[in-house]
């Protein structure tokens, strides 16, 4: 946990100047076995003059110090010795920082570089909270829920906690709720696990509306660790708001206040975003005190071809073509390499081309490089996560799936094919190289387009600007309408909620009374189960196609329902997303 590679968390000191065709990077001399330094690397890659030229600039990060800090006193001593046993001393500065303001009761984002440790940060006064909740009656007085934007960031969480907590013992039970939880398993989880890994859509359509079969869970909630908080942005960021403060409604109603921990490597303005995800104060913590590795950042731009586009304008090679041979390069070299890419169909193809090329090499070699991407089964996915992890494999053609936080110590090398569309998605790839505190090298490779082709010729773009502010609106009318909807079910709605929803939820109510979907008694407000619902959906906002199961959803929740299906109200609860109801 303590790797290193804090890449937004100090300035580039050095800036190198495009390079020429016959130009090469220097490199330090290496010790005999020792990994190859990413200079050398990228010498290798670019071996021969065409190859050369093809890098229009190179950015140095060099490597920096970490800086020790002690854990707070109120850290159980097993919890420290769990972590000594893991090899781990110290923490860093901002580990303790963060763990300090948890245990104060405050909400903390933890907003430092790739592989700076949020993790324990967060995990610390975690596993403090649930070894003395083991010591409860029940076993379980206090629990903990995990939330990852991914199904793959989860599943590493959870290999992480495990190995943490092995010392523990049974006191730490986590366990992933998503859905690839297998029915027989859900039961175990709601009743006996005290850290539940799971994430916003699970939390919305799994927990909340189901919420008396949770409220031995939720009664003991005491934190709710947001990972990856930065991806929560835009209208699907929105939502992911509303459903955090149907969280904590809901725990108020058994008398639990948590705290929540959120996380993020690449995010501007961190205390203001999380205050607004969460509605509540954050404190923040974005001193990086962890030691790095060096990177380097090379930008290339694939070579023109002999075909000609539009009005005979020159065609540059595929930068699908460009990644599946610096993959073959790097898996020659025996460096550990992810290619990210941004469709399935093109992570497929960057492996396969990989996969022929090298068993002309070696045909020992293919089966080391292989795909992973979203629609392959659980058991696919874990597979691979194993054989990365592991070493087993050596390249690694990948959407954006391992993008967010899952640590892959050993990684030497990631190829980007084509910008990602943001910078903190930039520097989230890059940063999953170098984790164990060596160097590493990140290619970004250009797709033949006019932005791409910009950005690798003028990197100050890339290199000299901050990463891009998370901007979202929980206030808005199209994506607070169906949350007050899905609340008014869970839990009938009062005045005293106004609150929590924002000052644009009593405006909305008496529009939602006029369309039938909720009704007023007394004081209250209840979810009517009326046909209307059918506009609500989830949310993502993918219509009535992420409606699966007619049992977990609202009455007409397809376009093609014409009659309600025969559910308890007090266990389902209206989808949502930004099509609301028409009368706005």
């Amino acid at each position: 946990m303590h790797d290193a590679l804090g890449a937004l968390s100090v300035t580039p000191v050095t800036h190198s100047v495009p390079m020429a065709k016959n130009h090469r990077p220097s490199r330090p001399p290496e010790n005999a076995g020792a990994r190859p330094s990413p200079g050398t690397v990228l010498d290798r890659l670019t071996a021969g003059e065409s190859r050369s030229s093809r890098i229009t600039h190179t950015e140095h990060l060099p490597p920096r110090a970490g800086s020790h800090a002690v854990w707070p006193d109120r850290i159980r001593t097993e919890v420290i010795a769990a972590v000594r046993s893991a090899g781990i001393e110290h923490p860093w500065t901002h580990q303790a920082q963060a763990a300090e303001h948890a245990l104060d009761g405050d909400s903390v984002v933890i907003a430092t570089g790739t592989a700076s440790g949020k993790s324990l940060a967060y995990l610390a006064p975690v596993l403090t909270a649930l070894l003395d909740g083991s010591e409860a009656p029940n076993g379980r007085g206090t629990t903990a829920l995990y939330l990852a934007p991914t199904k793959a960031l989860a599943a590493d969480q959870r290999r992480a906690v495990k190995a943490l907590a092995a010392p523990l013992g049974n006191a730490v039970r986590p366990a992933v709720y998503d859905g690839d939880t297998p029915v027989e398993e859900r039961e175990w989880v709601r009743q006996y696990a005290n850290y539940v890994l799971a994430n916003p859509d699970m939390l919305h359509r799994g927990i909340l509306p189901s919420h008396p079969r949770w409220a031995s869970f939720l009664r003991a909630l005491r934190y709710v660790v947001v990972d990856e908080c930065h991806t929560y942005r835009g209208v699907f960021g929105s939502h992911v708001a509303q459903v955090l403060r149907r969280l904590r409604r809901l725990c108020a109603r058994y008398g639990a206040n948590p705290v929540f921990l959120l996380a993020s490597a690449t995010s501007a303005q961190p205390a203001v975003a999380a205050a607004r995800l969460t509605g509540l104060p954050v404190q923040e913590v974005a001193d990086d005190a962890s030691p790095r590795g060096e990177l380097v950042f090379a930008l290339w731009e694939p070579p023109l071809t002999e075909l000609h586009g539009e009005k005979g304008a020159p065609v540059r090679r595929t930068a699908t073509a460009e990644t599946a041979d610096l993959l073959t390069g790097l898996t020659v070299q025996g460096v550990r390499s992810v290619a990210f890419v941004r469709s399935r169909r093109g992570a497929e193809l960057i492996a396969l081309i990989a996969q022929e090329r090298l068993a002309a090499v070696d045909r020992s070699l293919p089966p080391r490089v292989a795909a992973y991407r979203g629609g392959y089964l659980p058991e696919e996915r874990r597979a691979l996560e194993r054989a990365l992890h592991s070493g087993e494999l050596l390249g690694l053609a990948a959407t954006t799936a391992l993008e967010l936080g899952v640590d892959v110590s050993g990684l030497g090398a990631v190829v980007i094919a084509g910008y990602p569309g943001t910078r903190a998605s930039l520097w989230q790839q890059a940063g999953r190289a170098g984790r164990s505190g060596e160097g590493a090298l990140a290619i970004l490779v250009a797709r033949d387009d006019p932005l791409d082709t910009y950005l690798v010729h003028h990197p100050d773009a890339l290199f000299r600007q901050p990463v891009e502010s998370t901007v979202l609106d929980p206030s808005n009318p199209y994506v607070l309408a169906p949350h007050l909807c899905a609340a008014a079910a869970e839990l009938p709605l009062t005045e005293a909620d106004m609150e929590l929803f924002g000052p644009a939820a009593p405006g909305l109510m008496p529009q939602l009374e006029a369309a039938g979907l909720l009704r007023r008694r007394g004081r209250s407000w209840y979810w009517t189960r009326r046909e209307r619902a059918a506009d609500l959906t989830d949310i993502r906002g993918e219509g009535g196609r992420a409606c699966r199961s007619s049992r977990r959803t609202p009455a007409g929740c397809s376009a093609r329902s014409t009659r309600p299906p025969p559910t308890p109200p007090s266990t389902t609860a209206p989808s949502t997303s930004t099509r609301a109801v028409r009368t706005w």
